[in-house]
């Protein structure tokens, strides 16, 4: 992985974090992004923050060019950006609750992926790794909104991964269960944290998949639920 370049979306979440630092860890370059980000968040000489709002197109692209700029070459894209709504039937969701799913869940990783793609391609060994949902394969009952905008996910994940395979071009998803992240403890302060998933556990399944281990792995959905039933 040393002296590969990596976009990390949402580097500074609850998940975001632990997939940058393992990254940077490993001899990797990073340009970390978010509406907010700084430099200044990691404190590491290979970390750059940039920030970008890409659920508009143009930023997207714009990111993608500043990176392009100042290092030259793009090998792995992390997605790790995403929302949650839930709590009603699909008999009770109204029409904005499901567009806002989609706006959250789909259109950021549709724009990065339109952005990205050509320079990965171009890297010879490209990488795209996007974190979804457990939900998105078994859907369960109040989340149909966000059950549905992580399946859609997941569909365009598997595109890509036939579309761009003739490059050399990687593209897989990782489905968790609940993340222990300090946002999901506020949200459910009752649950059993240690079921959750650790959020180094999924930067580390992240890792295996970008780096050589995973060279043979395309158009995979891999689960990494903790220990919830």
């Amino acid at each position: 992985m040393e002296g590969k370049v990596a976009i990390v979306t949402g580097a500074d979440g609850g998940l975001g974090k632990s997939v940058t630092q393992a990254l940077l860890d490993s001899g990797v370059t990073v340009v970390g992004t978010s509406r907010k980000i700084q430099t200044a968040e990691f404190q590491h000489s290979s970390f750059l923050g940039i920030p970008a709002d890409i659920s508009n197109k143009e930023a997207a692209e714009q990111l993608v060019d500043q990176v392009l700029s100042r290092f030259g070459r793009l090998d792995v894209l992390v997605h790790t950006v995403g929302g949650f709504a839930g709590g009603q039937a699909v008999v009770d969701t109204d029409d904005d609750t499901f567009q806002r799913m989609m706006d959250v869940n789909l259109k950021p990783l549709l724009h990065i992926l339109r952005a990205a793609i050509p320079p990965l391609r171009q890297s010879g060994a490209g990488c795209v790794i996007a974190v979804g949902s457990r939900a998105a394969i078994e859907p369960g009952p109040r989340v149909g909104a966000y059950s549905a905008s992580k399946a859609a996910m997941l569909s365009v994940m598997k595109t890509v991964a036939i579309e761009n395979r003739d490059a050399g071009l990687r593209a897989n998803v990782v489905l968790p269960g609940t993340i222990d992240t300090p946002a999901n403890r506020q949200s459910n302060p009752d649950a059993d944290f240690s079921k959750w998933v650790r959020p180094d556990a999924i930067a580390s399944l992240i890792m295996w998949l970008a780096g050589d281990a995973g060279r043979e792995i395309n158009g995979a959905a891999i689960p990494i639920y903790g220990s919830e039933s």
